[in-house]
Order: structure tokens, then sequence, then C-alpha cells
């Protein structure tokens, strides 16, 4: 087993966690990382570890794994031990959240509000807000520093209206919208000063001015950062002790982590793969290819490096003025995993993804390919009353075919194509649960789903 990052606290008590083998230890101590033999640094836990001693396994270093991570280590007791391992074979963003668009904002395609949207949009700005601050910290104390470029660029997000019926509903529900993400309606002329050489079939557009474009990858790692310096800042307090351990390696079945206190599986797409969850979660694999497009020095006449990310039947992504993301295709009840995309595959979906955004963006015709990468989204079922909601509970039934008190197995999936909005607020509410081991903390809307297999 290979253990990509692992961060103590510096000056450990007596009382540690069992050590694991083969594993390398690396303590980050004022943003440098420095090698410790896991031996010299560990005890057993039969002698040593104290009672109050809490080790949670994260299955998943996305976003739903990072949330969970962070609150766990944010909201654990005071005085306690605890010990977080995060697995996930491919490393940090290596699934369907590291291809994100990254366009996050509280409504659905009709400008309808989103199941508890205002706390989500609420959670995940201050997720974003914590992950920001961790970098920034980073790039001040490490000459090391590897997270280059914006994690959240702040230019807003227009979506076109693509037919008077589309203008009609989008135009009503605006009327709702939230003041901390507003949603304004604007013309073809006003939308082009936004973004040069827009087009919409209605002359309308709905820009949400505080809506934000994140960049996945470097956001991920930024959250990561976050939950290293929780650690750190345990240790200068001195009444608690805190682990935070990255395995790069998959796990076959969960029952092999039965000697943890908890495990939250926020596997994604991936978790069906588990012997125990096999065929009993109600998710659906969805596909989707992200199409990396760049604009040539020679067709650099229309700058949209300040302009709005744009949002229809395709997204644009905009990084700057001359790189943008395209997206995204949906390959239903698809099994590929891999990030890497054959040429076949990127053909097909840079077809498919330039005759949409050309309708709204018709100089899309004038940037160059530059690449692609999949993922597969866990998309979940349609609820009575809420759309899609995540899936979120004790999944102990499934494992161990018992539910005691005592509960050892959660889940946080099918977060969908929506997994930004979600994964602050719920991956809050799942911490709480675990470290509580209490799951009438978690909205019985996002607990439904289990009803049909416990009944």
């Amino acid at each position: 087993m290979a253990e990509a990052r692992t961060l103590r606290n510096p000056n450990p008590s007596p009382a540690t966690f069992p050590a694991r083998n083969a594993s390398h230890r690396i303590v980050r101590k004022r943003g440098l990382f420095l090698p410790v033999s896991s031996s010299s640094s560990s005890r057993s836990s039969s002698s040593y570890a104290p009672q109050s001693s809490l080790r949670y396994a994260v299955l998943g270093a996305g976003f739903a794994g990072l949330s969970v991570a962070y609150h766990l280590l944010k909201h654990s007791p005071r005085d306690s031990r605890i010990r977080v391992d995060i697995y996930d074979e491919v490393g940090l963003g290596g699934g369907a959240s590291g291809v994100s668009g990254g366009l996050v904002h509280p409504y659905s395609p009709k400008a309808k509000l989103l199941w508890r949207g205002k706390e989500c949009w609420e959670e995940c700005l201050e997720l974003l807000r914590v992950a920001e601050e961790a970098a920034a910290l980073d790039e001040l104390s490490n000459k090391n520093h590897e997270i280059d470029g914006f994690i959240i660029r702040r230019r807003g997000i227009l979506r076109p209206a693509m037919s008077m019926k589309n203008f009609d509903v989008l135009n009503e529900n605006a009327r709702n919208c939230l003041p901390s993400c507003r949603i304004e309606r604007t013309s073809q002329d006003a939308a082009r000063n936004l973004i040069p050489y827009f087009s919409t079939p209605c002359n309308a557009a709905f820009y949400l001015p505080e809506a934000v474009n994140i960049n996945p990858q470097r956001y991920i790692q930024a959250l990561f950062l976050a939950c290293q310096n929780l650690v750190q800042e345990a240790s200068g307090v001195g009444l608690e002790e805190k682990e935070l351990h990255l395995h790069k390696s998959s796990i076959n079945k969960l029952t092999d982590l039965a000697h943890y206190t908890a495990v939250i599986v926020c596997a994604g797409a991936q978790a069906d793969s588990l012997p125990e969850l096999s065929s009993k979660l109600p998710l659906r694999t969805c596909r989707g290819v992200v199409a990396h497009m760049r604009l040539p020095e020679s067709a650099r006449n229309g700058n949209i490096g300040e302009s709005p990310s744009i949002l229809s039947d395709a997204w644009l992504a905009v990084q700057n003025s001359s790189s943008l993301y395209m997206g995204a295709t949906w390959d239903w009840n698809s099994r590929n995993y891999s990030r890497d995309v054959s040429a076949d595959e990127a053909s097909r979906a840079l077809v498919e993804l330039l005759s949409k955004a050309s309708v709204i963006y018709p100089s899309i015709k004038d940037w160059t390919f530059s690449g692609a990468m999949g993922g597969v989204r866990a998309m979940p079922p349609l609820t009575a009353n809420n759309g899609s909601l995540p899936l979120l509970g004790s999944i102990d039934n499934f494992v161990t075919g018992n539910g005691n008190e005592d509960i050892k197995f959660w889940l946080f999936g099918g977060l969908g194509s929506r997994g930004l909005l979600y994964h602050a607020l719920l991956g809050k509410l799942t911490a709480n649960a675990v470290l509580s081991c209490n799951e009438k903390l978690i909205p019985s809307e996002l607990i439904s789903w289990k009803k049909p297999y416990i009944d």
C-alpha cells in the first residue's frame, strides 16, 4: 500500500495511533515537507492508544471526500485523538471532481432555487474561502508552492434564453433569486459587452454576477492544504492530536476497514464497485468528456479574459484570454472511469460540443482543440418534490446486515453534476452525523433512498 502524504502534529503526545506497514510519513512544518520514518514516530495501539482515539477512513479524494475530511478534523471533540485516512487510488481530484466544469450557482436550469440552495451556496462560499486562504498561506511559507493560477474566478455566469418559452420561465423564476447570487436579465447587446460575439436566439440572456468559476484541481489541492492546517493548528493548542493521511491506493471491500471508528464512502460512481454496495445503490453512471480549447495568437481580436463563463446546452468555463474548457458530453451507463480520452472519443465529443457551443458563441470556431479529459458522474434518482438529491446516511445494513446504534459505515455520494454546490453543506452534515454517531442529524430527504432496501 503506497501512502502519498501524511501529516501529524509536529510534537505528538506519547499516545499515538497504530503504525501502518510500509508507510512513509511526511511532517509538514513551516511550509516544508520533512520525511520521518514511521517506526520512529508510532506506538502500538494496545499499549498507548487512549480510549478517546478516533480513526476515520474516507474513501475518495474528490469534493465530497475532502469536505468530509475537513469537517471531521474541524468539528472533532477538543480532547480527542483523531486520525483521518483518505483513500484514493488516483490521488487528489483523480475522479469526476477533477474534471468538473467548475461553474457554481444555486439554481436549476430553469433558474429555480435548488434544495436548500441558500445554505448550500453559503457553505460552498465559506469552504472556497477556507481553501483560498490555505493556498495563500502556503504560497507565503512554502518555496515549493504547487498551486499556480486562480482557484476561484469571480466573473459571473451568463445563461442565454434559447426560446421565448425558455425566456418566460427564466424571467419568472429569476424574481425569486437570492440577494447573494442575483439573476439579472440583460439584452444581447448588453451581453456582448460582457462577452464579445455572444449570441442568443431570443435577444436576451440572464447574468449571474456573483456566480463563480472554480478550477477544480487547484481547489481540491487547496482544500487538502486546509485540512493539513487544521492538524498544524491542533498542535499549537496542545489539547488534541490530529493526523491526516492520504493513501494512493484502492480498497477492495469495506469489511477490510472494520478496525476504523467509522468509514465514509465518498467514492462517487465507483462506490458501486465495492462488493458490499454492488447493485444496491440507486445511482446511474454517466461519463462526461470536457474539451480544452485555446485561442491562437492570430485570432485574438475579441478578448474574453475578463468575461463571464457561459452556461447553456454546452458550457464554456473561461480560464483566461486564450484558454477555456468546453463541456460536457453525457454518455449514460458508461463504466469507462479513465481520465484519459481516446482520439475517437475526443473527436466525437468535439463535434457534439462545438455544434452546441457555436449557437451561443460563434467565435468558438476560431479556437483550437488542445486536449480532452473524462470522468464518470454518479447520478442520483429524482425525488418526489426536490429534484435529484445526493445519497447520504448509514449503510451498515448493506455491509454487516444489521443497523446497530454504533454506526460504522456511511455513504456520501450521488452528487451528480452539482458536486461543488452540495459538497460543503452535505460534507459538514455527514461529518457531524459521523462524529455523533447519529443519522438523525441528516435531513430525511437525503436518506429516504434507503427505504426500499430496509422495508
